[in-house]
């Protein structure tokens, strides 16, 4: 009972590097598939040590040296990591692409925030926000992306600037007023 034991664990490690080098496969299947790669279309390398530290070798493994595509690469003895290489100009697309929808979601975040705070006139609020934003942008990093809490941006414009807000207080009868003010 020991040794058959000690035979099935033998057999699992043996099989573990294999199952790790197919779950990698799966991975770089899974992201082909999401860039509208087929697998027979993709290039896979594999990359291999040299006699230099410095140097790695690439080799052709399945598919076909495209210079349009991304490529795909294992460490021959690392199998843990898969690589992509992706012309230049296919990144900065990508990098393109990412900036503008961070832009739309800090658009759209900051539009949720003012309609929250109930304007009076939208656009005149989105004028000073942006102007406020600008400024804490060129205070500090300006190439650094901007981190800042617009609810409380948008609280600090209000109190600044309460003529474009609409008060709710005031299409209150004065009894509620009173309420209101007893509990705050």
């Amino acid at each position: 009972m020991h040794e058959k034991e000690k035979d099935e664990k033998k057999q699992q490690s043996e099989q573990l590097p294999e199952k790790k080098k197919y779950n990698i496969i799966e991975k770089i299947d899974s992201l082909s598939e999401k860039l509208g790669i087929s697998k027979e279309r993709r290039t896979l390398l594999g990359i291999k040590d040299t006699d230099d530290p410095n140097v790695k070798e690439l080799y052709l493994k399945e598919g076909e040296w495209k210079e349009d595509e991304p490529w795909f690469a294992i460490e021959d003895n690392n199998e843990k990591k898969a690589y992509a290489f992706i012309p230049a100009e296919a990144f900065s697309q990508i990098i393109d692409t990412l900036r503008h929808a961070q832009q739309e979601n800090f658009n759209l975040k900051l539009e949720k925030t003012i309609w929250q705070n109930i304007p009076a006139d939208f656009e005149d609020v989105w004028v000073v926000a942006m102007e406020e934003i600008r400024k804490y942008a060129q205070q500090n990093n300006p190439d650094q992306p901007v981190s800042i809490d617009l609810d409380k941006l948008v609280k600090k414009i209000k109190k600044e600037h309460p003529n474009l807000f609409i008060n709710i207080r005031d299409f209150m009868p004065p009894q509620m007023n009173q309420l209101q003010d007893n509990h705050d």
